[in-house]
């Protein structure tokens, strides 16, 4: 089932593919020509509970049904007969205890929830050689430390779960009938060795887990995972046996989507959180500066990642506690910067890269009587761009010269790109391309069916980049001991 790393035939201008993203609080379809344009898209959401403080979860039925509803209104205006392919791209790290019918026997844990974190005692018990195979930091947000917790709390379904799945892993399963895992969605679950790309078997056998619940791994997102069965077909108004792809972690799948196949490149994305990524060409581990390593959507390949929680999260907060609109708050990035400027740590839930402390909390220093709403606004903007910094600077190769890449709603502003510049000291190009993820879901299910190629797919059909966007160096000097004065404050204050 492995797919071809270059076209197999040349696609007719009538095929199309389809792209299924699925988020964490909605599912987005995403119809593609051969070219990788996009024709039509659409979404549907479902709900994230909450019943204890720390929980998140999701029933998986509600995932599906969605993806029928959204998977009908995005090929309503295009013929069915026409989708070649089928790809996904999901919210990662989640865990779903599945029945050997297909059947979630509970609801889904998330990304976000953070119940088990006190199960990380057993994972710090481990060799040091099982954690440089996991090659990842120890987070409560991962499968493995959710999968003790449901061992010892939810033990009724965890004894009759036949698979523990990712989350699109799952809506796979409905899809085809076939059960599979692949690299870029195993290698962040802290259950994998990340350099060897298979499951590691003696962690798990360390943990006193079962097994018997991963399912066998696929080569990449893009190889062949089975073809969409009779009763998949009838509920999504598509054709029967059409290929689906393994599919990808929604973070992989994005950079598949954007390009970003060349080592040494980097992608900042700011939505809610805010990542910087970069593919490598060998594992490193990366535990020690609180970066993660991962397998790309591709066969051959892991990218590091630097992640900062509260990206527009932090700056949606400000809007609202300071009473403005986004267009207000992104137009004071223009604001220029002086020494006696406030300092903003936008660290409102805790901080991974580089610090990995989920008690880290927020906060406005150096108030003065001067400081007037304009400041508050600008030193936010400016915190966020400095936490970005941070993790840029422990990413593997963080530390070029090159333009980086800008992904994600956050980046549109020209006034907020120009103030990152400055920050990260470096050139910006925008990815002139909406739904990367679904872009890049789409094109996994082009690879599969064999329309193309991963060569493809980092050379002809790369989206096109917007405008550049320099650092001025006239200010290189004043963001310099703005960057310098912002992390002295954060050891300060920890």
């Amino acid at each position: 089932m492995a797919s071809p790393t270059r076209s197999s035939r040349v696609p007719t201008a009538e095929e199309l593919t389809l792209g299924i993203d699925l988020g964490t609080s909605s599912v987005k379809v995403v119809v593609a020509d051969p070219g990788g344009a996009v024709r039509a898209v659409a979404s549907a959401p479902y709900e994230v509970a909450s019943a204890h403080p720390g929980w998140a979860e999701t029933r998986p039925g509600d995932w599906w049904q969605a993806v029928i509803s959204a998977v009908r209104q995005a090929t309503s205006g295009v013929p069915v007969a026409a989708i070649a392919g089928l790809g996904l791209s999901g919210q990662m790290h989640g865990l779903v205890l599945t029945a050997a019918s297909g059947d979630a026997v509970r609801a889904a844990i998330l990304h976000l929830d953070t119940r088990a974190h006190a199960y990380l005692d057993r994972y710090r018990a481990l060799p040091d050689a099982a954690l440089d195979r996991l090659a990842n930091p120890l987070s409560p947000n991962m499968a493995g430390p959710m999968l003790l917790w449901a061992a010892e709390h939810a033990a009724a379904e965890y004894a009759v779960a036949r698979w523990a799945l990712q989350p699109k892993d799952w809506v796979r399963l409905q899809l085809t009938g076939e059960v599979a895992a692949e690299p870029s969605d195993a290698s962040a679950t802290l259950l994998y060795d990340v350099p060897g790309n298979c499951w590691d078997g003696d962690t798990v056998e360390a943990l006193h887990l079962r097994p018997e619940m991963l399912p066998p791994v696929l080569e990449s997102a893009g190889a062949l995972a089975g073809r969409l069965s009779s009763a998949a077909a009838q509920a999504l108004g598509l054709p029967v046996g059409v290929p689906v792809a393994a599919g990808g972690g929604d973070t992989a799948v994005a950079a598949l989507g954007a390009g970003l196949m060349q080592a040494g490149d980097v992608q900042l994305t700011i939505g809610t959180s805010g990542q910087v990524i970069t593919p490598l060409t060998s594992p490193s581990a990366s535990i020690q500066t609180g970066t993660h390593l991962y397998r790309t959507a591709t066969p051959h390949g892991w990218y590091g990642m630097g992640a900062v929680l509260n990206g527009g999260l932090a700056l949606n907060w400000v809007r609202q506690v300071l009473g403005v609109d986004w267009p207000t708050l992104y137009a004071v990035a223009s604001a220029p910067a002086t020494d006696d400027d406030p300092y903003f740590l936008p660290h409102l839930t805790g901080e991974r890269t580089p610090y990995l402390d989920p008690h880290m909390r927020g906060a406005w220093t150096q108030l003065g009587l001067a400081t007037d709403r304009t400041r508050l606004l600008r030193s936010a903007l400016e915190g966020v761009a400095c936490a970005l910094g941070q993790a840029l600077d422990a990413l593997p190769g963080g530390a070029g010269t090159q333009p980086i890449r800008l992904a994600g709603g956050g980046t549109t502003s020209p006034a907020w790109r120009q103030l990152l510049a400055d920050v990260l000291t470096r050139p910006l190009r925008p990815v002139d391309l909406p739904d990367v993820s679904g872009r890049g879901a789409a094109l996994l299910g082009a690879v599969a069916a064999g329309l193309i190629g991963f060569d493809d797919i980092g050379t002809r059909l790369a989206p096109a980049l917007g405008e550049l966007t320099s650092p001025r160096p006239e200010l290189c000097d004043v963001f310099a001991r703005r960057r310098s004065g912002f992390a002295d404050q954060v050891t300060r204050l920890r």
